[in-house]
């Protein structure tokens, strides 16, 4: 049976400022951004108390708490304690799957030992070498695991055996599950789901004639099932955000409202879950009425929404006014051997 654990590092971003300068411990924390501009990066605990969180802007996060410290990201100390933390885990495993800076996940099944004990001892190393928390989920499955380490933050960790895991999938809120975002769980209030066990009610055949391949596996993963295995030097070359329309889009203005609500969620996205990688280039993808698409680049570092609408136009012009069913943005990556040579030449 596999054991895989997933570590969640407790705030860490903000968690290594406040061990760089203990005046900041107990006072609310913004990392990222500056005086009323750019997103949040990370949140502590007591800025989380007024609403703060990753990814929202910071004249919005100003507002909810007037007296939020803002420091900037420094993510080469970042990548640096990931790099410490990463060693720990190399002590127990090589199938390591990283996320993220802060978090990643470990099969352990090779092991003897428990998979609660060995996550124990790993945050454990971590806390005495490094000076900060982790929690932890256990499980036989990623899913599982993921949603576990949330379970008792900060600095604790939940297992769920297999014969728990029906119920424990039951009693979740669809939003809990991977994949499941905003929009997706509006579309499941309207029918009425709204926890895990509602979803459950329908069957494949339903769920596939609604949401496609999609629903083949929200039904899957709302009753726990994920045989992803745990692959080892993960590394996402792009993120996206994209949208297939309930009716085409025959004009280009109609176009840019929901473009900017991508944008968003792709700065969120950004925020949470990418913040130490370069951009490379910034990407409008369109799909027409008659399925042929296109895509439209161009090099960039940073999210701009003026460049996106600039993609926007170009890729509608080639459509000859074609009607558009899917809109997409996204950024591509710099590969971490051309950072380097960037930061060597600079």
């Amino acid at each position: 049976m596999r054991k895989i654990i997933h570590i969640d590092m407790d705030c860490f971003y903000a968690a290594i400022e406040e061990r760089e300068n203990p005046a900041l411990r107990g006072k609310p924390l913004g990392v990222g951004g500056s005086e009323r501009r750019g997103v949040l990066t990370t949140a502590n605990y007591e800025a989380r108390k007024y609403g703060c969180r990753s990814a929202m802007p910071v004249f919005k996060a100003l507002e909810l708490c007037p007296h939020l410290i803002l420091v900037p990201v420094q993510f080469d100390l970042y990548r640096a304690v990931s790099s410490q933390i990463r060693a720990i885990f190399g002590r127990f495993t090589e199938l390591i799957e990283p996320l993220s800076l802060d978090e990643a996940y470990l099969d352990v099944s090779h092991l003897h030992s428990s998979g609660e004990s060995v996550a124990r001892e790993i945050r454990a190393q971590i806390l005495e070498e490094t000076g900060l928390t982790a929690s932890a989920g256990i499980s036989s499955n990623k899913l599982i695991a993921k949603i576990a380490s949330d379970w008792h933050k900060p600095n604790g960790q939940k297992h769920v055996a297999d014969e728990e895991i029906p119920a424990f999938m039951a009693a979740l809120p669809v939003g809990r599950i991977w994949g499941v975002g905003k929009k997706m769980r509006e579309k499941l209030s309207a029918l009425g789901i709204e926890s895990c066990a509602d979803l459950q009610a329908f069957d494949q055949i339903e769920l596939a004639r609604r949401f496609g391949k999609w629903g083949i596996e929200l039904w899957q993963l709302c009753r726990g099932i994920d045989d992803r295995a745990v692959t080892a030097d993960r590394t996402r070359k792009s993120v996206s955000s994209e949208t297939t329309f309930s009716e085409n889009i025959e004009v280009l203005s109609s176009l840019i409202p929901p473009m900017r609500g991508m944008i968003e969620g792709l700065l969120e996205d950004l925020a949470k879950s990418h913040a130490d990688r370069v951009i490379r280039s910034l990407v409008v993808k369109m799909k027409f009425a008659d399925f042929d698409r296109t895509t439209a680049e161009r090099a960039g570092h940073t999210v701009d929404h003026a460049v996106f609408e600039e993609l926007l136009a170009e890729a509608w012009k080639r459509g000859n006014n074609r009607a558009v069913r899917l809109l997409g943005v996204g950024v591509r990556f710099a590969d971490p051997k051309e950072v380097e040579q960037m930061e060597f030449f600079g």
